[in-house]
C-alpha cells in the first residue's frame, strides 16, 4: 500500500508531531504498520491526524512502558514520523490503522499539553538519506538473510514460503523482518537507528540468530 503523497525531503516534514508512544513496535521507513487503536485519547490523536497532514510519530518508550492515562513515561531519542494510508472503524469504537514510515526524526522537546495525547518538536535533518535509501545489499548478506528470515518465519508460525521471501525485495524484506521480528524494545530501536541498508541487515542478521539460538535452548515460543 503505497501512499498518494510522496516526500522527497526533510523540509516536506511538519517539525510539530502528535506523539504514539508503543513499546516495543518500531516503524521504517517505507514499512508498514497495522494498529489497533482503543484508547479514547489516541482515538481523539488519530482523529486530528486524518483532519491535518495524516502523519503521526511513533517512538517508544524510554523505560519499555507504555504508561497509563494521565502518565507520561520519559521517551527514547529517536522516532519515525508515518503516514495514516488505511483507517477504518470496526464497529465497536475501535480503529484500524495502517501507518506507512517516511523517515525517522531526532526528538527535540515536547509541547505543553493542550490535548489529550503528546506532542513534540522534532527533527528530521540528520536523516536525508530515509528519502533516497540504499536499495539493495551483496547477494552473500541476502543468501544468509534469505535462510535466517524463513526459519524466523517458521519460529513464529508465518504462513510464508521460503520462495516468497526470496522474492521480496532487499529493503522491503529486511523493514519486514526488523519490525515483526522477536526482538526486546531495546533491540528493536537499535534497528531502528542503524544507518544505512547494509548495516541494518548485518545488525538483523544478529539479532535473529540470537533469537533462534534463545528459543532452541527454551521451553517459550518466540513471540
Amino acid at each position: 500500500m503505497g501512499m498518494n503523497k510522496p516526500y522527497r525531503a526533510p523540509t516536506e516534514l511538519p517539525d510539530e508531531l502528535p506523539l504514539f508512544p508503543l513499546t516495543g513496535a518500531i516503524l521504517l521507513p517505507g514499512g508498514q504498520l497495522p494498529l489497533n487503536i482503543f484508547e479514547p485519547r489516541y482515538l481523539a490523536m488519530f482523529d486530528d491526524a486524518m483532519r491535518a497532514e495524516r502523519i503521526i510519530g511513533l517512538i517508544q518508550p524510554r523505560d519499555d512502558r507504555d504508561g497509563a492515562p494521565g502518565e507520561t513515561p520519559p521517551l527514547r531519542p529517536i522516532g519515525a514520523a508515518g503516514r495514516i494510508t488505511q483507517m477504518s472503524e470496526t464497529g465497536d469504537g475501535r480503529y484500524f490503522v495502517v501507518l506507512s514510515g517516511i523517515a525517522r526524526f531526532r526528538l527535540v522537546e515536547e509541547l505543553p499539553v493542550e490535548a489529550p495525547y503528546r506532542r513534540a518538536r522534532v527533527d528530521f535533518s540528520e536523516f536525508s538519506d530515509d528519502f533516497a535509501p540504499e536499495e539493495t545489499i551483496s547477494p552473500e548478506r541476502r543468501d544468509g538473510l534469505n535462510v535466517i528470515a524463513f526459519d524466523l518465519a517458521k519460529a513464529l508460525k508465518l504462513d510464508i514460503a521460503r520462495k516468497d521471501i526470496e522474492a521480496m525485495p532487499d529493503f522491503d524484506m529486511i523493514s519486514v523482518f526488523s519490525m515483526i521480528g522477536p526482538f526486546n524494545p531495546s533491540e528493536k530501536q537499535a534497528l531502528l537507528e542503524t544507518t544505512g541498508l547494509t548495516g541494518r541487515a548485518d545488525l538483523l542478521l544478529a539479532l535473529a540468530e540470537i533469537a533462534l539460538s534463545r528459543a532452541t535452548h527454551s521451553d517459550r515460543p518466540l513471540q
